[in-house]
């Protein structure tokens, strides 16, 4: 029997999952690590958490499967976009990550536009100038760190840094790189006209692949510290996203998948490069050889739900500890006895600024509405609400687009409530699927590793085969109804409050 590893280097932690080659899950490993928000709208991580969380998961799932390390044909690696890991001459991190969540980089935007050209930026990158995008951190430690910036020799992506730390290659994959704001997006390679542009020396960064493309071989140290064969082929990989899309099953023209994660997206596949010349959503790369995908992404989903339970809960954090429940099944409850609308309470989920429809760094939650009335329940239900209008915000312009995103999959953390699943179906009016089995990123990662290795013959193929969906959830006609009545007031908020988002932010 042949075996494949999918590692998913994510914000909260990494994932790893160990499969055989029809892709039964056979052991899986987790291990988390904090966030350091040293400002507020500030986010940043340690590379070396990812690396020592990637050893331990990855040693984990050997042992504890049994399966022999050169029975492993494959690696796949997916992790979280964006982030910025700098390296100098001797391979040393030069200082934490600044990641996908992080808002610094304002006034960095603005200078990438102007040395760029916003319309031209848009036909390179297929973006505007983001604050999470990597080019625009790579531009503040330029700006504001510049020993740092001095001693830099490679720039990398968190999934990258993995990939360099297990075989040595300084590489990326397109998905992931299209992130970075750096690459001609249509022609899947770096842009030199950005980089002249921005200053940036080509030669930091890795040589670019496509996702099931064989990067590099495992190195002799890694594999004594983990049970690998030495050699070991390790794959492009994916983004998170692109991952998630494959382990989905999402990877032909019409299909279309929303994931409730700590971001939450709304992503469509398409065999071409579409583009929003707006710039609301962002056109990538995807991890299927020559296609593309478009994605809205909404910066606080499940985050938003996670402040929820650590700031208004911990009496039911305290119960489920003592009780072994997961906290969250006791917030779903309390969520089901309040109404659509929560009780006339609207949540706005820009708790690190917003990217879809809203490019703004300074826009903050809000709950609109509260009263002495209103309970634990409508507060969480009322978050769950909120991201979910969110998310319908992203596929409205997809739709504005000509791209199709009514055979939809619902996956991520969200997507193991029920109750999240049927609201997010009712404010999109449409039936949503789920996976009988879901492994996401990881899975999706362990596919492109096969495909890359020859043990299967497409990303289309493999995904025909082992990507299982349950029965739909229908969406309620009356429900769609009365979440579009809220939708119209949550529209409206942010353009009534954007200049106050501002003048907060410059306090």
């Amino acid at each position: 029997m042949r075996y494949l590893i999918g590692a998913d280097i994510g914000t909260s932690g990494t994932k790893t999952v160990l499969f055989d080659e029809n892709m039964r899950e056979i052991a899986s490993e987790s291990a988390e690590y904090p966030m350091y928000q040293p400002q507020n709208g500030w986010a940043e991580q340690d590379a070396k958490d990812w690396y020592d969380a990637v050893i331990k998961t990855i040693k984990g799932v050997i042992g504890k499967s049994g399966v022999k390390g050169e029975d492993i044909k494959g690696i796949g690696l997916s992790g979280q976009m964006h982030g910025l890991v700098m390296l100098d001459e001797d391979n040393k991190v030069l200082r934490r990550s600044i990641i996908w969540c992080d808002q610094r980089t304002e006034k960095e935007c603005r200078e990438i536009t102007e040395k760029t050209g916003e319309k031209r930026l848009i036909e390179i990158t297929a973006n505007p100038a983001l604050t999470g995008f990597t080019a625009s951190k790579i531009m503040w430690v330029k700006n504001n760190e510049p020993e740092i910036f001095e001693k830099c020799r490679h720039i990398l992506l968190p999934k990258d840094y993995i990939r360099f730390m297990l075989t040595g290659e300084y590489a990326t994959e397109v998905s992931d790189a299209s992130g970075m704001q750096l690459l001609d997006v249509p022609n899947r390679c770096w842009s030199d006209e950005v980089l002249e542009k921005l200053g940036i020396d080509k030669d930091m960064l890795g040589k670019v692949y496509e996702s099931v493309e064989i990067t590099g071989y495992v190195k002799k140290d890694i594999a004594e510290l983990t049970g690998l064969k030495e050699g070991t082929p390790v794959v492009g990989g994916a983004g998170d996203n692109a991952a998630a899309a494959v382990g989905t099953g999402i990877v032909r023209e019409g299909a279309a998948f929303t994931t409730i994660g700590t971001s939450g997206v709304v992503y469509a596949h398409t065999d071409k490069p579409v583009i929003d010349k707006k710039g609301r959503v962002h056109t990538f790369c995807c991890a299927v050889p020559n296609c593309w995908h478009v994605m809205g992404v909404t910066q606080a989903a499940g985050l938003s739900l996670r402040w929820a339970r650590d700031t208004f809960c911990e009496d039911i954090v305290k119960r489920a500890e003592e009780s072994g429940k997961d906290a969250y099944i006791e917030m779903n409850e309390l969520a089901e006895k309040s109404d659509i609308g929560s009780n006339k309470l609207i949540y706005l989920p820009y708790l690190m600024g917003e990217r879809t429809p809203h490019l703004d760094p300074d826009c903050r939650g809000v709950f609109f509405g509260l009263s002495a009335s209103h309970t634990k329940g409508d507060i969480i239900r009322a978050v769950m609400e909120g991201v979910s209008l969110s998310l319908c915000d992203c596929r409205e312009i997809l739709e504005e687009m000509g791209i199709n995103a009514d055979d939809m999959t619902l996956c991520g953390g969200g997507a193991k409530s029920e109750l999240w699943t049927r609201i997010t179906a009712d404010c999109y009016g449409c039936d949503v699927a789920r996976l009988e089995n879901e492994q996401g990123p990881a899975l999706g990662a362990a596919i492109l590793a096969g495909v890359g290795t020859g043990i299967f013959e497409s990303v289309e193929a493999a995904c025909g085969e082992f990507v299982k969906k349950r029965e739909k959830i229908k969406f309620s006609e009356d429900a769609h109804r009365k979440y579009e009545r809220v939708h119209e007031i949550y529209k409206r908020l942010y353009g009534s409050l954007k200049e106050d988002f501002k003048a907060l932010g410059g306090m």
